[in-house]
């Protein structure tokens, strides 16, 4: 801009335009070569078809068609390589509008982050957690201090207890021992009768008996087979 244009006022450059405007013209711009590349491809075959229909009969013609069929080939070709060149630039314009979105986004959030710590000390974050930690150790042992029982002063001796839990213990088990045992209605009925005086005869007999066998107990062997009586003993006996 020359010094004059400064002074009096020249015109302003052109500001340049967003990356989603740039993106849309792109498009557009693409649109239109693909557009014009299609009435191209059309061209081409109506060229090669008058090629073809007057290759024999009018070769002049023919040649013509040929040559507009060369031109619209090179032009097609020249489309082809303006469209990737305007896909490649449409890309990286869609890469620096999403990056320039995020980095708008992460600046919004450090901002906002920036903000909320704008009214906090670190010094004084860890002063909190050691009051926190501090009250949870008060907590704690008033806690600790609530459960535990109180004697109120009774003091008792762990041996005597243990003694006499050994004697209920004791008493237990002799009570499942006597109740192991027959019960009343299990044992036998005394007999209420007396029982029968033998006759005078009998009671001689048997006397005389018991005391044979007693005799017979008493004697050798050797006697008892020597002596008759002793066999006769011993033969009444059995």
């Amino acid at each position: 801009m020359s010094f004059f244009s400064k002074i009096f006022g020249g015109k302003k450059e052109n500001e340049a335009p967003s990356t989603g405007d740039a993106i849309q013209q792109l498009r557009e711009t693409e649109e239109m070569l693909l557009k014009k590349q299609e009435f191209l491809e059309k061209k081409i075959e109506v060229e090669l078809a008058t090629a073809k229909k007057n290759g024999t009969r009018n070769k002049r013609a023919a040649l013509s068609a040929l040559k507009r069929k060369k031109r619209y080939e090179k032009q097609l070709q020249q489309i082809d390589g303006t469209l990737s060149t305007i896909e490649m630039q449409r890309e990286a314009l869609e890469g620096a509008n999403t990056n320039t979105a995020v980095l708008q986004t992460m600046g919004e959030a450090a901002k906002a982050l920036k903000a909320a710590h704008k009214h906090m000390d670190v010094d004084q974050v860890h002063d909190m957690m050691d009051d926190i930690a501090e009250q949870q150790d008060v907590a704690r042992e008033i806690s600790d201090a609530i459960s535990n029982p109180v004697s109120f002063g009774q003091d008792m001796d762990e041996d005597e207890l243990e003694r006499e839990l050994e004697e209920l213990e004791q008493e237990e088990l002799d009570k499942e021992l006597l109740d192991l045992g027959p019960t009343a209605a299990e044992l036998p009925a005394v007999p209420s009768a007396e029982p029968a005086q033998p006759a005078h005869g009998d009671a001689r007999e048997a006397r005389d008996s018991g005391q044979a066998d007693a005799a017979v107990c008493s004697a050798p062997f050797g006697w008892i087979q020597s002596n008759p009586v002793g066999s006769g003993l011993r033969s009444t006996a059995l």
